[in-house]
């Protein structure tokens, strides 16, 4: 199996991250959606990461796809996941809540550093989406036990956790743990975590050479 991304991004992280806590062998090519964008576009035309190569060589794209394919691999028993019911829509909605703050960070990313801009009016958008979407997070979390759905670790976690390290490092000042104590505290305690750890790579932009 190959794992193709940079760790930076949140996306590539929540795949890596599930594929250690699951034990699961894979190769991981880190290549920017920027400086390696021809590389990319001969496994997968979109130029997305993350992408991942099965080892029947089944191209698979988009994370919450990639995941739903480990988690088959996996077994329902072990699977980050429940496998049906309030729990599972539940997880699924915290994901998509978390995934979408993270496709307006990286928008946010895309405005500064490739558009080379800083339109008032999307960037107040996209800030007050994030704020309202940290907001939902807070309260949601801030009512679970140790992890967010059950007493071990599952998708709503990781990728709240890498989207949460993403959001800091790229916009630092937007995430304010002493605003929303209960999400700061659930990603100190994730990235305690050696399967966190082990693909932690500080965020950077590699643009292609002109």
């Amino acid at each position: 199996m190959i794992l193709i991304g940079q760790y930076d991004s949140p996306f590539v992280r929540r795949v890596a991250v599930a594929l250690r806590l699951y034990g699961f062998d894979y190769e991981h090519r880190a290549l920017s959606v920027f400086g390696d964008t021809e590389a990319i576009g001969a496994i997968n035309p979109l130029r997305r990461v993350p992408t991942f190569v099965t080892e029947d060589g089944e191209v698979l794209i988009e994370s919450a796809n990639i995941l739903d394919w480990l988690d088959e691999l996996a077994g329902p028993e072990r699977a980050l996941i429940a496998r049906s019911g309030l729990e599972r829509r539940a997880a699924l909605k915290v994901c998509a809540m978390a995934s979408g703050l993270a496709d307006k960070a990286v928008s946010l990313v895309y405005e500064r550093v490739i558009h080379q801009r800083a339109t008032a009016v999307w960037v107040a958008r996209c800030e007050a989406q994030i704020e309202g979407v940290l907001d939902l997070l807070e309260l949601d979390r801030g009512r679970r036990g140790v992890w967010w759905f059950g007493d071990r670790i599952g998708h709503a976690d990781i990728i709240t956790a890498c989207v949460l390290r993403f959001l800091g490092e790229a916009h630092p000042g937007l995430f304010d743990p002493a605003r929303w104590p209960a999400l700061g505290a659930h990603a100190r305690a994730c990235e305690a975590l050696p399967a966190f750890q082990a693909v932690a790579r500080p965020f950077t932009v590699t643009l292609p050479q002109a």
